[in-house]
């Protein structure tokens, strides 16, 4: 076992960890293992989240700095964000083509489906909108008595989750055009530190305190380089120890999140997907396909010199420790290690494009809405036209750039995105139970996305470095 990569040894501990629940499930150890196994994972996962933040301050302070000049960082903090703009288009793209191909929505028994019509049809005449597709079953008088039904059911509105979620939108509906570029800047940054919520205002005062470090003389800035360059190796060979112990404790956060799903009846997990299977399937073929062949042939097409299977075996601890945790933040601090020293990308800009990747980037996230608000227009017989498919994509686009402070943001995002083209955004309710395995996956997908861009970037600076260098 010591001469195993690391990789390996997490895809074994998450593979017990899996086999662990279930058996405890089956013994009835779950309580054992929610009680004595599962706050071992939470305890790494809050290891993991002790190091981003200062990490990502001092790794992007030290990374404008080693560009020296002010020209190189507005050039790569515009090919950073284009890039991540460009993936996100594809992977939603992607996301819609699927979808429509396969049509998850439409696979329920009919029954089920026009009685879902009808409470759309309830709701939207609640709302005030109009109905889609012209269709109106409830002014057909032979459907009195299941509307009737229908109307006297509880709705997701009113399940607790969701109202909290809901109250989210409406906040987020409240606020101004430009309340995104507000929330960047912290009025106190040691409050910003205090929660990993605030990552972008973090960003922001590193990259303020970055640009404003360059133009302080040399005499004056070489001692508070010094410290910060020191202090980013610290906290480096921080991740290098508790990544030593990552595959136990791997081993017990899967372990305890199947038992807390499954409690002594590990049926309830497969359950969970059954009425969800095709949606479930086209989700995760979607956030496959963008992982394992798209990532990889741009990777191959700009970066030569890395081969198809170096560049997944490079970031393979990252991608297992974001499935495990499913955080990108979290997982920052790995995927830093994998990208510098496994790809070999230069510190001065996986530094920098690592950071704002973890923060701004969610292509997973926006595949997964893409196909998660046309799956919901489909379970309830609504045709979403190109039109309002391509809204879609905009408003996923947007959501992902503006919201990277909000909690949860995957959810609330997908809130936004089904208002934006007049569907009920407590529709969420229906998907929420295989969200959470949706979300380790999806996790996945961001950190390889963030890996691809920061490798691209750093071949860019490199080649002009290397032209820089040779005209002098």
């Amino acid at each position: 076992m010591k001469n195993l990569a690391l990789h390996w040894k997490i895809i074994i501990g998450l593979l017990l960890g899996i086999v662990w629940a279930v058996l405890s499930g089956f013994f009835g150890w779950s309580e054992f293992t929610i009680n004595w196994i599962a706050p071992w994972g939470r305890i790494f996962i809050n290891l993991l989240k002790l190091i981003a933040i200062p990490l990502v301050l001092f790794s992007i302070i030290g990374g404008i700095v080693g560009l020296g000049d002010p020209k190189h960082l507005g050039k790569l903090g515009l090919r950073t964000l284009m890039l991540y703009l460009v993936t996100t288009i594809l992977a939603v793209s992607i996301g819609l083509v699927l979808v429509n191909i396969a049509k998850p929505g439409v696979w329920l028994d009919k029954e089920v489906r026009i009685e879902n019509r009808v409470a759309y049809e309830l709701w939207a005449q609640q709302e005030g909108h109009p109905a889609h597709d012209n269709t109106c079953l409830l002014c057909d008088e032979s459907n009195q008595s299941l509307i009737d039904e229908v109307a006297k059911r509880r709705g997701y509105d009113q399940d607790e989750a969701v109202a909290k979620r809901l109250k989210q939108v409406e906040d987020q509906k409240e606020s101004g055009p430009l309340q995104f570029l507000e929330d960047m800047v912290p009025e106190n940054v040691f409050w910003a530190m205090s929660d990993n919520v605030h990552m972008l205002k973090i960003i922001f005062f590193a990259i303020f305190f970055g640009i404003a470090l360059l133009f302080v003389p040399n005499k004056q800035s070489k001692p508070v380089i010094d410290v910060i360059n020191g202090l980013t190796e610290v906290f480096l060979k921080m991740v290098d120890l508790i990544m030593k112990a990552a595959p136990f404790f791997v081993f017990a956060l899967l372990a305890g999140l199947v038992s807390e799903m499954a409690g002594d009846d590990p049926v309830k997990v497969f359950e969970m997907f059954k009425g969800l299977t095709w949606y479930s399937l086209t989700v995760l073929v979607g956030l496959l396909f963008m992982a394992f062949v798209i990532y990889p042939s741009i990777m191959k097409f700009f970066v030569k010199r890395l081969s198809y299977k170096s560049f997944l075996k490079g970031i393979s601890p990252a991608q297992m420790l974001a499935f495990s945790t499913s955080s990108s933040a979290a997982t920052l601090p790995v995927t830093l290690e994998c990208v510098e020293e496994n790809l070999k990308v230069d510190p001065k800009v996986s530094s920098f494009v690592l950071p704002i990747g973890a923060t701004v980037n969610m292509d997973g996230t926006s595949m997964y809405q893409a196909i998660a608000v046309v799956f919901l227009a489909q379970w309830h017989m609504i045709d979403l036209d190109l039109g309002q498919q391509l809204t879609i994509v905009l408003t996923a686009t947007l959501a992902s750039i503006g919201s990277a402070a909000i909690p949860s943001a995957g959810l609330v995002m997908l809130m936004i995105v089904l208002s934006s083209v007049g569907l009920n955004p407590a529709w969420i309710g229906i998907i929420l139970p295989v969200d959470r395995i949706l979300d380790m996956v999806r996790t996945v997908v961001n950190v390889t996305g963030d890996a691809t861009v920061s490798t691209v970037i750093g071949e860019f600076y490199s080649g002009e470095d290397n032209i820089e260098q040779d005209s002098k």
